[in-house]
């Protein structure tokens, strides 16, 4: 919905507790200056798949919010915290770290509800209230769940603002994985080719005509540029036929224990069974899906799913995280992908994130196929 998170900037130090300093400076140029703009908050507005699991959870379960405290982490707009007081809370402190404070507080007050909304412009770091809270609310989600870091902010206003009783929306997260089959790579690898194909090109002509050999920088060119096309995940909306394996659990959140620490870096060993017969393992397919479901002393009465798994329907703005393997291995039904992921903050950006992704093949006879490591980058 907003943005309330703390970065760091290329080079970081570390305080006493081991965790990265911040410029904020940087950050906000770097991050939150993206969610000051319109255009961003109508873009996350108009998915139906967002607006409606939040909808639903809010009025759906009314006695979370009814005659109690709520505070909205990175409010945006403003829109879960206007929900939040229709949905009868007494009061809402809703905190966003840029400009966007601005448009929320008159869209409070255009819709009669400044008695109840407290908008607050600042870091949820850097803030105070008056009192502890009943329910936190955040749309902190990034791309594939992590991406961004903003779930930091979420977790530090939970320690210091949630009430020992007190609900977290969403409650529980999981990241997701399966094997997918995709032209894409194919492109990929051609336009990776032409791109070194001009470069090429560009030597031989800048030898020949100012006499300078620019050779010497052909590898890093080509590391650089297969950074790009080939090793950088990619934004995608795949549709379910793409998914050639069942789907895999990486990592489960329970939003009202975890920890950054937790979140650092996510590892797991995980397995998949190829479904399709006589096809392609193009690469892989990341998504999650959050949960509306209380705490176990304060279920919801109606919980509530958001899921950004691959759809024949519009899908969701996240859409899926695509690791795409070059090249492409023929799999056939009943092949058992062996999957070892990790993944961790870049330490040029810890709003992005570093993949190491390798993977084995076990056909049905038992033999296992030797096994391939792949780096990925999701910035």
């Amino acid at each position: 919905m907003g943005s309330n998170v703390n970065g760091d900037k290329a080079t970081s130090t570390s305080n006493a507790n081991g965790s990265a300093t911040v410029d904020k400076g940087v950050d906000f140029a770097n991050y939150f200056c993206t969610y000051a703009f319109l255009y961003h908050q109508k873009e996350m507005l108009s998915d139906r798949v967002r607006m409606d699991a939040y909808f639903n959870s809010v009025f759906n379960n009314k006695h979370h919010f009814f005659g109690k405290t709520v505070l909205d982490v990175g409010t945006g707009s403003g829109i879960l915290a206007l929900w939040s007081a229709q949905a009868g809370a007494k009061k809402v402190y809703a905190v966003e770290a840029t400009k966007m404070a601005e448009h929320a507080r008159q869209l409070v007050i255009s819709n009669n509800l400044q008695d109840v909304v407290q908008v607050i412009e600042g870091s949820i770091e850097d803030i105070t209230l008056p009192e502890k809270v009943d329910v936190i609310i955040s749309e902190w989600m990034g791309y594939f769940l992590l991406r961004e870091s903003m779930f930091d902010s979420v977790i530090c206003a939970r320690d210091r603002w949630l009430k020992p009783t007190g609900v977290m929306y969403p409650s529980h997260a999981r990241m997701w994985l399966a094997p997918i089959r995709s032209e894409v790579g194919d492109q990929k690898t051609i336009d990776y080719e032409g791109c070194m194909d001009d470069w090429r090109n560009f030597v031989t002509e800048t030898k020949s005509c100012y006499g300078v050999d620019m050779s010497v920088l052909t590898k890093p060119f080509s590391e650089e540029q297969r950074k790009y096309f080939l090793q950088n995940s990619l934004w995608n909306n795949l549709d379910p036929e793409q998914v050639v394996g069942t789907a895999t659990i990486l990592k489960e959140i329970d939003c009202l224990t975890v920890t950054v620490d937790d979140i650092i870096k996510v590892k797991a060993n995980v397995s998949s069974a190829i479904t399709k017969e006589d096809t392609w393992l193009c690469g892989f397919g990341g998504w999650f899906d959050v949960h509306f479901n209380g705490r176990m002393e304060n279920p919801a009465e109606c919980k509530v799913e958001l899921t950004t798994a691959p759809s024949i329907n519009d899908g969701t703005h996240w859409g899926q995280q695509v690791f795409l393997l070059q090249p492409p291995v023929c799999v056939n039904k009943g092949d058992e992908i062996l999957v070892n992921f990790s993944m961790s903050r870049s330490e040029q950006n810890h709003r992005l994130m570093n993949v190491d992704l390798g993977y084995e093949i076990k056909v049905p006879s038992g033999k296992m196929l030797p096994p391939v490591k792949n780096k990925f980058y999701i910035e």
